[in-house]
C-alpha cells in the first residue's frame, strides 16, 4: 500500500481566509482504535523544509497510545533519540461528538508548549487533519495524514503548503508496527 499516492482532499477557506473543515459522514470516536497499544516506528524526516531539500534523516522510535475521557479522546507518548539526546513527544486527540471532528494537539520535550491543533476526520480508514500555521515566518497550511488501511502497520505523515494548498511538501513519515 502506497501512502504517498493518496490525494490530499481539496481545502476551502471562508471569507476571512480561515480553513473550512467538515467531518466525513463516517467520522466517529472509534477512528483511532487501531492505534491503541504499543508500536515501534521507523521515522523518515526531511532534513530541511521549503528549500528543495531531498535529504532524509531516518531514526527509530516507540509509541504507546491509550484512550481517555470515556473513549472520546486518547493520548500517546513518542520516545526517540535525536543527536544523542533523549526526546519525548506527546499527542492529545479529542473527538467532538457534536461536530464529529478530531482535534490533534502536540507537545514535546524541546518546547514544553502545546501546539495549535490540526483538525479533521477519517474516511475509508484514511484521516486528514489540517491547520493554518506559521513556519519560519511563512504562513502555511499543515496536514497530518493517518493511513490506517493496514491497521497493524499504520502510516502517519505530515506535509506543509505555503501556497494555500496548491502544492505540498511532505516532510515526515512514520511507519508503525504494532507490538501488542
Amino acid at each position: 500500500m502506497e501512502n504517498e499516492n493518496l490525494e490530499i482532499p481539496e481545502i476551502n477557506f471562508d471569507v476571512n481566509g480561515d480553513l473550512i473543515i467538515v467531518a466525513s459522514k463516517s467520522s466517529s470516536k472509534n477512528d483511532f482504535d487501531f492505534f491503541q497499544g504499543k508500536s515501534v516506528i521507523k521515522n523518515k524526516k526531511l532534513k530541511q523544509r521549503f528549500v528543495n531539500c531531498t535529504e532524509w534523516i531516518e531514526f527509530p522510535s516507540t509509541q504507546e497510545m491509550y484512550k481517555i475521557l470515556n473513549g472520546i479522546g486518547n493520548i500517546d507518548n513518542f520516545l526517540a533519540t535525536f543527536d544523542g539526546e533523549p526526546f519525548e513527544g506527546m499527542t492529545v486527540r479529542l473527538f467532538n461528538p457534536k461536530t464529529k471532528l478530531w482535534s490533534i494537539y502536540w507537545a514535546d520535550s524541546n518546547t514544553g508548549t502545546l501546539d495549535k491543533p490540526v483538525v479533521g476526520s477519517f474516511e475509508n480508514k484514511v484521516g486528514h487533519f489540517f491547520s493554518q500555521d506559521i513556519f519560519e515566518g511563512k504562513n502555511l497550511i499543515q496536514v497530518f495524514r493517518w493511513d490506517a488501511r493496514d491497521e497493524n502497520n499504520p502510516v502517519w505523515s505530515q506535509a506543509m503548503s505555503d501556497d494555500k494548498g496548491k502544492t505540498w511538501e511532505w516532510n515526515w513519515y512514520m511507519y508503525m508496527s504494532k507490538t501488542n
